[in-house]
């Protein structure tokens, strides 16, 4: 079930300028379906769908595991911060972050005002649908027990920046799509109306 927290009062601040803001942000860890609800949520919608680390690794011109060995921690948290702050004035459709970009406070301050929904998964789920023996910097040693620790320090972050909460746990993407539809008032919207600025945002983002 869905906690919608302050959701009624995201429709007010989208009002003024709708077409400058993302419809819908999504934030969680690896596993949490953020790219494959995000794509669900856009195709609905009729909308683009952006994936920030997509966009930290077109800028960087390497992976994110090769930014970390490569240049550090901070340099890569630099480069996230940047495409965040892009995406949330650029992209008016569906905008996925990095599980860890919540970390940053400027990135936090962000976004305010913004309709984020936070797609909380536990750590069954969370192998089964990604693994966790992929190269991923964070992980290194005892993934599930580096993951726990992630998600400790993370989780309060994440339902600091979230209007919406949405537990992932043994449910289809379709399902959690629907909910969160429903969570951010989004239900009556359809791929065949217009999107909140009145015109179709083309299908020209970075795809993930």
């Amino acid at each position: 079930m869905a906690d919608t927290g302050d959701a009624g009062d995201i429709e007010t601040v989208h009002s003024e300028d709708e077409g400058a803001r993302p419809l819908v942000v999504l934030v969680g860890p690896p596993g949490a379906g953020k790219t494959t609800v995000g794509l669900l949520l856009a195709e609905a919608h009729g909308v683009g769908f952006r994936d920030t680390d997509a966009d930290v690794e077109a800028r960087a011109g390497k992976s994110i595991p090769d930014i970390f060995v490569d240049e550090g921690e901070p340099h890569f948290r630099a480069l996230e911060h940047e495409a965040v702050a892009a995406a949330l004035v650029e992209h008016t459709g569906v905008l996925a972050l990095g599980g860890g970009a919540i970390l940053d406070d400027a990135t936090r301050v962000l976004l305010k005002g913004h309709r984020v929904v936070f797609l909380e998964v536990d750590i069954a789920d969370a192998v089964k649908r990604v693994g966790l023996d992929a190269p991923r910097p964070l992980l290194v040693g005892n993934p599930r027990a580096r993951w726990r620790e992630l998600m400790e320090q993370r989780r309060p972050l994440y339902t600091e920046v979230a209007a919406v909460t949405v537990n992932t746990a043994g449910r289809t993407p379709q399902d959690v799509a629907a909910e969160i539809r429903v969570g951010l008032g989004l239900a009556g919207r359809t791929a065949t109306d217009p999107t909140p600025s009145g015109r179709t945002v083309p299908e020209k983002d970075v795809n993930r």
